[in-house]
């Protein structure tokens, strides 16, 4: 070989290099949100949910069906950022256009959306729109933001207590079930942008065509408004952001041309499998005789007027609180709640929600943002500094969670914690079937832009009577500014 002929190979081997880190480098980079579960928990949550998932609702078990979309999705899976979760692909046997993941890589398309969908793209821009809100962590990043609002969603018993309580069992045993799968469901406009940016670059990789995914989701909205019943879920769980189309365009041509790939099979003989079957039911229809669970009350126990001092394990901060309370550190992540026995309720299915308590917390504002902007995407309800902007992000969040849950009006006031300028809300709203709820949201900046927060949350009826003890206990509040604690 002469070294002109070798020059030319390395040449272009050097030139094929530079191409593929220039791609690399176009594409947008999607950062995800904080999260308190490891990537194990993530699987071992997403494996016990997908067992009650699957014990609830109708499954498609015929093989010319499950193999097809077993092998789209793990071509797919192949180019998904972050962990290698063991993703699983299963299609559920609903009428519905849907498709929804749990965490650890549990993926579950309606067998509707199948049959809606006219090409092998079409139906792997849906997969890999969903395997990105996997690889994004997005289901247990609900999860972390909604712990910040215990009052709608009964997550303590898996993310405060003692390690035992922090098992994946404990934590599904605690949330019920499919309530805890519905904050998987419910996903942000702000996450499905980043699902639609990082499922364009899933599919690119994989071969497929971007614009498959936008032309399939757009398709799905102009026949929304002619069927609403069978489209009304999935954009219900799938809210989309503005200008979906031209995002996912601009994605597309910053990833270039795609090289094309042989596809997972035929699914024209798939739908064609499917539709030999019996006429799949509605989710609806699926769901008849469930009925919803009333609440079990309990009795609160009325504050102590003796306080001790609790001391958060790794030293973030300290808080005076009643010696009749409890107290539940977090073993994930830098928060507690403290509590009077009764303060949690449980209802007749077994979740265990929040009646009474002060929980503390460590918040990141503006997590998941695509770019560099540290303003409230939704417009800020109180100011323009930092930690105005950073307070009502935080508040959006917590009303995301319990949309029951108003801002009181007037009920704005600035003060001081542990030193520093903090920012204080009241909330209160009703719940479907249960009793009128406050909450009041205190929230201190941080050197680092990140936020520690204090819920006094009680009974409407309750709260004056509580008031003082809320006080006195955030009053308390030291922090250390200086230990890490990303």
């Amino acid at each position: 070989m002469t070294f002109n002929r070798r020059f030319r190979i390395v040449a272009v081997v050097l030139l094929g290099l530079l191409l593929g880190n220039g791609v690399a480098k176009a594409q947008t980079a999607v950062r995800p949100g904080f999260n308190l579960f490891s990537v194990q928990q993530d699987i071992d949550i997403g494996r016990q949910s997908s067992v009650q998932v699957e014990n609830q609702l109708p499954m498609v078990s015929r093989p010319a069906v499950t193999q097809y979309v077993a092998r789209l999705g793990a071509k797919l899976a192949r180019y998904a950022p972050g962990a290698k979760y063991p993703y699983q692909f299963k299609v559920v046997n609903l009428s519905d256009i849907n498709a929804f993941a749990l965490p650890g890589g549990y993926v579950y398309i309606h067998r509707g959306l199948i049959e809606r969908a006219k090409t092998e793209g079409e139906l792997a821009g849906v997969m890999a729109h969903e395997i990105s809100h996997v690889a994004l962590r997005h289901q247990t990043n609900q999860v972390s933001k909604a712990y910040l609002a215990e009052t709608g969603v009964g997550i303590l018993g898996g993310l405060f207590g003692s390690k035992s309580h922090s098992t994946a069992g404990s934590i599904m045993g605690t949330v019920g079930g499919l309530g805890l799968n519905a904050l998987f469901l419910k996903n942000s406009r702000s996450a499905e942008e980043q699902a639609d940016i990082v499922g364009a670059q899933i599919m690119a990789k994989a071969g497929y065509d971007p614009m498959d995914m936008a032309r399939f989701f757009d398709t799905l909205r102009q026949e929304a408004g002619g069927n609403p019943g069978k489209l009304g879920q999935f954009f219900s769980d799938h809210p989309a952001p503005a200008n979906r189309a031209a995002r996912v365009r601009k994605e597309a041509a910053l990833l270039g041309p795609v090289r094309g790939t042989t596809p997972a099979g035929d699914i024209q003989v798939v739908r064609a499998e499917l539709s030999r079957m019996a006429p799949a039911p509605t989710m609806a229809q699926a769901a008849k005789g469930q009925t919803p669970t009333g609440t079990v009350e309990a009795s609160t126990e009325r504050p102590s007027s003796q306080f001790r001092v609790f001391r958060e394990p790794h030293g973030f901060f300290e808080m005076q609180y009643p010696d009749n309370w409890l107290t539940y550190a977090s073993s994930t992540g830098y928060g507690a709640t403290l509590a009077p026995r009764g303060g949690l309720a449980q209802d007749r299915g077994g979740t265990q929600r929040v009646v009474c308590a002060v929980i503390v917390g460590h918040y990141v504002p503006f997590e998941g943002v695509i770019g560099a902007s540290y303003r409230d995407p939704r417009g800020s309800l109180y100011g323009s500094n930092s930690l105005e902007e950073a307070t009502s992000d935080l508040v959006h969040h917590i009303m995301d969670a319990n949309s029951y849950l108003k801002p009181v009006s007037g009920s704005t006031r600035r003060g001081t914690v542990s030193g520093e300028s903090s920012l204080s809300v009241e909330l209160s709203g009703t719940p479907q079937g249960g009793t009128a709820e406050r909450v009041k949201v205190f929230a201190r900046e941080l050197s680092d832009g990140h936020v520690v927060y204090v819920l006094a949350l009680a009974p409407g009826g309750d709260y004056v009577a509580l008031q003082p003890t809320f006080d006195r206990m955030v009053r308390s509040l030291q922090v250390d500014d200086q230990l890490a604690h990303d």
